[in-house]
């Protein structure tokens, strides 16, 4: 039986690698980590892709945050440090539902709430600090910093290059009842409704051809 490079049987792939990344911005994907947030509408079947710190790491692999070699070394040092590890989670989720409330008041033309800004921002300023510029041959790069929280700084500058961006306007919550997703509306004629056509509007579809055939029985 093939498995992966952490050792797990690939039949046994959790819900964090196997997530679908279809916000168009890494920051909404992370924000997508949940159905159900607890600000999001009435009756949203809860779905958590992120259980524990292992499932953050994989997802961050999976999105595309770290390298194989960087996901290896985090789960072997989370392994020796559970606590921290933990705690990283417990923030990390944390910034998660501060994005989701952003992000789902803008795409309701609203103003988001002035202390979630204030938090992503003292985030953000807490990562730039953690990071240096260093010298690689002809030119430069930036590093951020080595702990079991390295995946925060991606998550947070697309949070801010989204905030700063033209695509902010066409940022939408899924019209899907039952679902929370939040996404980029980069379609060619920007009239994209469904986080998915493959599953909420396709479910969408599903309920008004029932509705239709019902009304048709009841001669209506």
């Amino acid at each position: 039986m093939s498995s992966t490079s952490f050792g797990e049987p690939m039949d046994t792939m959790r819900d964090a690698e196997t997530h679908m990344l279809i916000g168009g911005a890494l920051c909404l994907d992370f924000v997508n980590t949940l159905n159900g947030h607890p600000d999001g509408p009435l009756g949203a079947p809860r779905h958590e892709y992120l259980l524990d710190y292992r499932d953050l790491v994989l997802w961050s692999l999976h999105a595309g945050i770290l390298t194989q070699d960087q996901a290896g070394l985090l789960l072997a040092q989370s392994a020796q440090r559970p606590g921290e590890a933990k705690l990283v989670l417990e923030r990390t989720l944390s910034l998660r539902e501060t994005l989701y409330r952003i992000f789902k008041s803008i795409a309701g033309d609203l103003r988001p709430d002035q202390a979630d800004l204030k938090t992503l921002d003292q985030t953000r300023l807490k990562i730039l600090a953690q990071s240096r510029l260093v010298p690689q041959n002809i030119d430069f790069r930036i590093e951020w910093q080595d702990g079991l929280d390295r995946m925060l700084a991606p998550l947070v500058l697309s949070a801010v290059d989204l905030l700063t961006s033209n695509a902010l306007g066409r940022l939408h919550e899924c019209d899907g009842e039952v679902c929370d997703w939040l996404f980029v509306d980069k379609s060619r004629n920007h009239l994209r409704r469904w986080c998915s056509m493959d599953h909420c509007g396709n479910r969408a579809k599903s309920r008004r051809q029932y509705v239709r055939r019902k009304g048709l029985s009841a001669g209506i």
